[in-house]
Parts: structure tokens; C-alpha cells; sequence
């Protein structure tokens, strides 16, 4: 009785982790990043003291409200990759530069003012946040520790880690842009 010693094998294929629907918007961030380093070089723009982050978010938001709306179908993958994790990667990695001889550089006094501020921008954006405009303390909160800690950055990087943000702007129909 002879028996069939051939093997059919599966074709193996090496995904590339949905990389090719990542590529477009990942490119679209890349440009809107390299164009704000590039326009914070410029002497003028940086005599205005706006610097490559402050760009950055002001040419996200020009394209998040013009242009991104018609793209977004392509580069919704890329720009959510961009906007949560490698946002979050950008932070930890600039935070590692900072060494515990500068903080002892800064002396006491220094650090003393840094925790009075962050105190005193929290405290206030909670405020401000449910009493000037309504908003709910869980929401107040998350917007006064990103902003009395990095700013956008913060905001943008905590965000995806608290659904309160998303269920509030849902709830009052706001619609959320690059």
C-alpha cells in the first residue's frame, strides 16, 4: 500500500499588521509634523514665540476642519495610531531626558513654584470647568490635569484612557476633530 508523502503546506503570508492602512494617515501626520519643526525654524515665526508644538496644533486644527473630513475614510487609522499612541511614546521618551541632577539644579524654591502652579491651574481649570461652563467634575478634572501639567499634549495623550471625554462630547453631540 503506498502512501502519499506530499504535504500541502498553507501559504504563510507575514502580515504586515495592517500596515498599508496605516501608511496614509501616518504620512499626514508626518507632513503636518515636519512643516510646524520646519516653520518654528523660521526666525520670524520664532521671535512670534510659537514653537514647533504650538504649530503643530494650529495646522491640525486648519486641516482637522478642511480637508481631514474628505480624507478621513483613509486616514482614520494612521492619525488615531499617530494621535494615541505615538503621542503617548513622544511623552515618555522627552520625559526620559529630564535627569534627577536638573531637578536638584532647580533647588527647593523651584520646585516648590512648580507645585504651587500645577496646584494652583488645577484647582482652577476644575472651577472654571463646573462653574463658569457647566462642565462635569470628572471632565473638569481630566482637562485641569492635562492642562496644569503639559497642556494639549496631556489632554490629547489622557484622553483615550478616560471615556468621560468621549461619553460627554457624545452626549452633547459635539463632534471631534483631528
Amino acid at each position: 500500500m503506498a502512501t502519499d508523502t506530499t504535504h500541502t503546506y498553507p501559504e504563510r503570508r507575514f502580515p504586515l499588521f495592517g500596515l498599508p492602512r496605516l501608511v496614509p494617515g501616518l504620512a499626514l501626520t508626518g507632513a503636518l509634523t515636519a512643516l510646524a519643526v520646519w516653520a518654528g525654524d523660521i526666525p520670524w515665526v520664532a521671535e512670534l514665540g510659537l514653537g514647533a508644538l504650538t504649530l503643530a496644533i494650529l495646522f491640525g486644527i486648519l486641516v482637522g476642519n478642511t480637508l481631514y473630513p474628505r480624507w478621513q475614510t483613509v486616514c482614520h487609522g494612521g492619525v488615531q495610531l499617530a494621535k494615541q499612541r505615538l503621542l503617548r511614546l513622544g511623552i515618555i521618551l522627552y520625559g526620559f531626558r529630564l535627569t534627577f541632577q536638573q531637578i536638584a539644579d532647580v533647588g527647593a524654591s523651584g520646585i516648590i513654584i512648580d507645585a504651587l502652579t500645577l496646584t494652583t491651574t488645577f484647582l482652577l481649570a476644575c472651577w472654571l470647568g463646573k462653574k463658569v461652563f457647566g462642565i462635569d467634575s470628572q471632565t473638569a478634572m481630566l482637562i485641569g490635569a492635562g492642562s496644569s501639567i503639559c497642556g494639549a499634549a496631556a489632554v490629547m495623550a489622557t484622553e483615550p484612557c478616560s471615556g468621560e471625554m468621549r461619553r460627554y462630547m457624545e452626549e452633547h453631540q459635539w463632534r471631534r476633530r483631528l
